[in-house]
């Protein structure tokens, strides 16, 4: 075992979790990655308060959480979809007279990792690096109105978990999950002033081969110059469904 014991056997844990088909009884993860119980059951406890691990009571079984999926699909988010997307978003920066940005899904927040400055625009508050409330920013809408109702559930299960920055946005999931549907239903996201008073912005989801969301794609623009966000939308659909293509998927 390794000179940190316990971590070693937490990644044990998750490693064998993500083999399986389905969510597993404790006696068998405690039997198959060589704990006693009691050890497994508190590691198991310590994950789920994390987010790595999730138990379902009515079934006395343990399975993955959301914050499993985010590190085990990290390396695609990140490093290879900057090196992809940099073009991308300079042809929107470009083609719109906006800066553009790309966000990806972390927990509760998106944290962005690519933006294209337009010439003469100001800094915005999503520079590379930033994590902002995901249900308050229009990338982070976008991810969201593409992720499964039960995922958006298990991140947002209680009024605690909706940030307040500027008196706006939603502040429940019945309003969370209406303001999706309506995402949804027109095919991109937007947000006016809820990140940056006198600023507004326009998403749209980047999908990869398995219609999942992993990133937002989005413009941001100052709301006080008549800009209508319906008129940026659909050089940001077109930007989003080409980096999905660059990525194998299909939007």
């Amino acid at each position: 075992m390794g000179q940190v014991p316990a971590a070693t056997r937490t990644l044990r844990v998750l490693r064998f979790l993500a083999s399986q088909p389905e969510p597993v009884a404790l006696d068998r993860i405690a039997r198959t990655c060589g704990l006693p119980r009691s050890t497994a059951y508190h590691l198991l406890g310590a994950m789920i308060e994390e987010g790595f691990v999730v138990h379902l009571a009515d079934t006395h079984r343990y399975g993955l959480g959301v914050a499993a999926f985010e590190v085990g699909s990290g390396f695609s988010r990140q490093e290879p979809l900057q090196r992809i997307s940099r073009r991308t978003l300079t042809g929107l920066a470009d083609e719109t007279g906006q800066t553009a940005h790309l966000a990806v899904l972390h927990g509760r927040d998106v944290l962005y990792v690519v933006e294209e400055r337009a010439p003469g625009r100001p800094p915005l508050v999503t520079d590379v690096g930033v994590r902002l409330p995901a249900h308050l920013t229009a990338s982070g809408r976008a991810i969201l109105s593409a992720l499964p109702a039960a995922q958006v559930r298990a991140l947002y299960p209680d009024a605690a978990a909706f940030v307040d920055r500027h008196g706006t946005g939603p502040r429940t999931l019945s309003a969370l999950r209406s303001m999706l549907s309506e995402t949804r239903r027109r095919g991109y996201a937007t947000e006016e002033g809820e990140v940056t008073p006198g600023y507004a912005s326009v998403a749209a989801p980047v999908l990869d081969h398995n219609a999942h969301p992993v990133a937002g794609l989005a413009v941001t623009f100052a709301d006080d110059a008549g800009t209508d966000p319906s008129s940026l939308a659909d050089d940001v659909r077109r930007a989003a469904a080409a980096l999905t293509q660059r990525l194998g998927g299909q939007g």
